[in-house]
This record gives structure tokens, sequence and C-alpha cells, in this order.
């Protein structure tokens, strides 16, 4: 039986360990923090899966939220007049639609999730163990296992793997972070009958994003700012209260997303550890680390492929990247796992990846024109909405409408024509 070591547990960790569990392997499990830790700790994430990272959960039975965690059936774009308003009067809009996936989204705080799959596979027989791993602890493990995966996205195992500037444009934060996890959030009016992603985008200052959710306490709403740095989003370094943190996230959407603003004058945080602020440059990373014995490691997810938010990949990458290094490790059978192989299966990610990379860098620039007639268009033409909506399931799709000027317009004719 062949005895593989998966540090981190995370989306891609423990999807990983379960799945590796499933099909016979003997799995260790590392992680920082217990169970109880992680479900009663601080909020970690966004996320809002999307059809083809749920379906790898359905596949591994590991679907153990689906029937209390809010279907998500659509996603809206709202855009802000970029002038200020006059003296007296509130921000309006200047483009607004709701897009309908095709299969619906979801979303579970990764407390929830995270402390329930890791429960699930010491149930199972796995072996767990709590202790940070630094890089001398992986340098004596790998001698002793297989293989090597690395999921935890932070930290001194992270430097184990070289940036790769070729695919990395950005060497500094895009976006300041802030995330309020929280009960008491009205309907859209225009759409209440429909739970859907919205993405405010104000031009010049930032994004908010608002999405339901599934909690410790039940169903809830996320609100997420992501403001261009030292812009008027970037104020929340050093606010330590929740309060205080919610208190500021509701006074941002009064200035610049009043519409949103209107729905939310009665939240409240989930919980005491409901907020997270932060940033993080986006960074693809080497996927093979070289241990200082000689040994070699394999990142995943977002160890080595790190987009900022704005797209809403994070969960969805770890979960597709979960998948095909397992399918990988199935395949090769008893041959090592040497480092031909690992740039391999490194690659079969990356063939998914590379989309998620160029639609996420492509989207924290300042969009050209044919980008605004694009998203201005599906406020007319509900297929282009549709097709906008669901490119958060598939982004290799964008490849099709969104890069170039000629085929953006070439598209837009067809549908108008239509």
């Amino acid at each position: 039986m062949r005895k593989i070591l998966v540090v981190g547990a995370g989306q891609s960790g423990l999807q990983l360990a379960l799945g590796l569990q499933s099909q016979g392997y003997e799995v260790t499990l590392m992680s920082n923090r217990t169970a109880d830790e992680i479900r009663t700790g601080r909020v970690m994430s966004t996320q809002c899966m999307f059809h083809t990272a749920l379906q790898h959960e359905r596949d591994l039975q590991i679907n153990f939220w689906e029937s209390q965690a809010p279907r998500i059936e659509g996603l809206g774009v709202s855009v802000a007049n970029p002038e200020p308003p006059a003296e007296g009067e509130s921000r309006g809009r200047i483009i607004d639609w709701l897009g309908s996936l095709d299969g619906y989204a979801q979303s579970v705080d990764q407390r929830v999730k995270m402390a329930g799959w890791m429960e699930t596979f010491a149930q199972r027989g796995g072996q767990l163990v709590i202790h940070g791993a630094a890089v001398s602890d992986l340098d004596f493990f790998s001698r002793r296992y297989d293989l090597v995966l690395v999921t935890a996205g932070k930290g001194e195992l992270v430097s184990m793997f070289g940036r790769d500037a070729s695919r990395s444009p950005y060497d500094t934060p895009q976006r300041a972070l802030a995330v309020s996890y929280v009960h008491g959030l009205g309907p859209r009016p225009e759409h209440p009958e429909t739970d859907a992603v919205r993405c405010n985008l104000v031009p010049g200052v930032g994004e908010l994003f608002i999405m339901p959710t599934y909690t410790n306490s039940g169903r809830a709403d996320i609100l997420f700012w992501e403001g261009i740095p030292g812009g008027p989003l970037d104020a929340f370094q050093g606010v330590k209260d929740p309060k205080e943190h919610l208190a500021l996230t509701l006074e941002l959407m009064e200035k610049f997303t009043p519409w949103e603003y209107a729905r939310a004058t009665k939240v409240e945080l989930t919980d005491a550890n409901g907020t997270l602020a932060g940033r993080y440059a986006p960074t693809v990373r080497n996927p093979v680390g070289r241990l200082p014995g000689g040994g070699l490691a394999l990142g995943v997810a977002d160890v080595v492929v790190a987009n900022d938010p704005i797209t809403g990949q994070g969960s969805n990458s770890a979960s597709k990247c979960a998948a095909a290094y397992l399918a990988s490790i199935v395949e090769h059978g008893d041959k090592p796992f040497d480092e031909e192989w690992m740039q391999a299966t490194f690659d079969r990610y990356w063939d998914t990846a590379q989309h998620v990379t160029k639609w996420t860098n492509a989207m924290l620039a300042p969009p050209p024109e044919h980008i605004l007639n694009l998203i201005g268009a599906a406020g007319q033409l509900q297929p282009v909405a549709d097709r906008f909506a669901n490119g958060f399931n598939n982004p290799a799709d964008f490849e099709n409408f969104f890069y170039e000027p000629e085929k953006t317009a070439a598209y837009l004719e067809s549908v108008a024509g239509a």
C-alpha cells in the first residue's frame, strides 16, 4: 500500500486526502489545527463553488452540506456611476443585470466544511497529525512516504516553491480584502426569490461581492470588499474589533453601493470570528519543492497557483486541482513519484488553471472599452449575461469572447442578430 503525506487541511488537502483514502492509499494528513479549533476559529475565506467543483465533491460523496446550503441560481453584475453623486444624492448604477447559472453554485463556510471533513477522514481510519509542519519536518518525512503533497498556502513551506515570473505579472497585492459574515441581509428587491452572487464594480475604487452561504449558525451572507490599494476601500488595516470592521464595511457600502446598503441596515455578524482582512500578491510558483536532504514535495492548489479572489475561483481551483492530482496519482500505479511525474501532474492542472489566472489578472486591471461594452450589453441581451455568469464555472470559455475586441464584437453582433 502506497504511503502519502498531505500537509494542510484546506479544500484541496482534505479533498485529496479523502479521495486517496477512498482509493485504498495509506494517507497521513498534517494540520496545524484540530477540527474544533477550525470550527470555532476565525473565518478563513470567501468561497462560492460552481457546478464543476461541486461535482468533484459529489463524486467522492463528501457533499455533506448540499441540502442545507443555499442554492445560488444566478450571478449579478452592477456597475456604480463613476461620477461622484451631487450633494444630498446617493450614488446610482449605470449597469445592473442578473445572469442565470446552468447548474447552481453553493457556499459553505470553510470552518464548517474543513472541520467536518477532517473528522470524517479520522473516522475512516486516516492518520491525522496536529502539527505545524516546517521544511525540516518534510525533509524527515520525505524518506518515509512515497509522496509528499504540500497544500498549505502560507508560511515557510511555500518558500520551497520558487516564483514563476513568466506567469506572475504582479509582484505586489492588487487588492485589499475585507470580509464579514452576517445574518439579517434582506433580498434584492429586483429579484427577491433568487439567491445570487452579486458583483458590484465601483470604477477606480474596487469591488463589493455579496454571496449567500451556510455557516455554523445556518444560512448567512458574506459581504466582501476588494479595495484598490491606497484608495478609499483600503481602510481595514489595524481594525481589530469585529464590530468596528462591520461598521466600516457598512459605511463604505452606504457611500459606494447604496443599493446594497439598503438591504444591509439590519445585519449583524454571525459570530465574533466572522471577519477577516488582508492582502496578497497573486503568484504562480514552480510545482516541485526541493528539500534539503534531496527529497521532493509537490505543491498543490494555492501553493502553486494563488489568484486574487476577484473572480471567486479559489475554492473552485482547489477542488479542480485535487481532482486532477487524484487522477494522476491513481493512474500512475506503483511507479515512482519522481520530478518528471510531478511536473506532468502540475501541467495537467495548469491546463485548467491557466484560464483562471489569465481571467483573474485581466479583471484586476482597469477594463478596456470592449469589456465595458460587453458588460453593458449583458444588461440588454440576456444570453450575454448568462454566458458571462457561466464563465465563473468554466473560465476557459472567456477565450472565445472576452479578451480580444474583435471576438467580443463578433459575439455581441451574433447575439444581437439572433
